[in-house]
């Protein structure tokens, strides 16, 4: 995508921002429209990590999930074909957004944004990754464990994906600490040693984080992302102080 001058009258830069909205916007309603007709085969993938948890259905042996009313599918539907058009579309949404504010920046600024973009898509995917393949059978084991002796958890279909994608998203986002823990460091906004010396104080700081964050009350989700965030906060520190 092409990236305008730098300076430009005030309505050719409203004009130039609605033009990449546009396309933003248009991308985003093909990539909904497309993943909506695949969203019972992403539903079924979603689930497959607490598939142990929920009932089957006995025609199809697929896991099944209860919707109240019809417009409860729908909105389910829609939700998760949102989700995956915006991570299919991401690089379109962040590059339309880059390219608007690039022109204002300096040669030697710009530089970095490559490699912040591209560090950014990889750190969010294998949060996202990791979620999946390891924190949602964990946490929603022990959620649905708390039943027990009370009664039986009866999974509604609109509560079950919203909680999964909101663990998803969590996770990416709690995966991008390095990188800003990096440029703290590299741009001399925090020097290496005060992260050193207030370690306890950045480790408490995760814990209140990671106990926002979660979806959940579990302590056993909070307790996971903490421990990620821990190490991946010492080897930001030690990738920086290398640098």
């Amino acid at each position: 995508m092409p990236i305008g001058p730098a300076r430009m009258p005030l309505f050719d830069h409203l004009g130039e921002l609605r033009m990449r909205l546009v396309r933003i916007v248009a991308c985003l309603a093909i990539a909904v429209i497309v993943f909506y007709m695949a969203t019972p085969t992403m539903g079924q993938f979603l689930l497959l990590p607490i598939a142990e948890f929920l009932p089957t259905d006995p025609a199809t042996g697929m896991a099944s999930l209860q919707a109240i009313d019809p417009f409860e599918a729908f909105a389910v539907r829609f939700e998760i074909s949102l989700f995956a058009g915006l991570i299919a579309t991401s690089p379109v949404i962040l590059w339309q957004l880059l390219a608007f504010f690039l022109p204002a920046l300096k040669p030697k600024e710009r530089k970095w944004f490559i490699p912040t973009f591209i560090a950014a898509v990889i750190l969010f995917i294998v949060g996202v990754v990791f979620c999946y393949a390891v924190i949602l059978n964990a946490a929603f084991q022990w959620l649905t464990d708390q039943a027990d002796g009370l009664g039986y958890v009866a999974p509604r279909m609109s509560s079950y994906v919203d909680i999964i994608i909101k663990f998803e998203v969590a996770f990416g986002f709690a995966f991008e600490l390095p990188l800003v823990v990096f440029y703290l460091v590299v741009f001399n906004l925090v020097p290496y040693k005060t992260f050193r010396k207030n370690w306890r104080t950045v480790y408490v700081v995760m814990l209140v984080f990671c106990a926002m964050v979660t979806p959940d009350a579990s302590p056993v989700t909070m307790l996971l992302m903490f421990a990620v965030l821990i190490s991946l906060y010492e080897i930001a520190l030690a990738v920086t102080r290398f640098a």
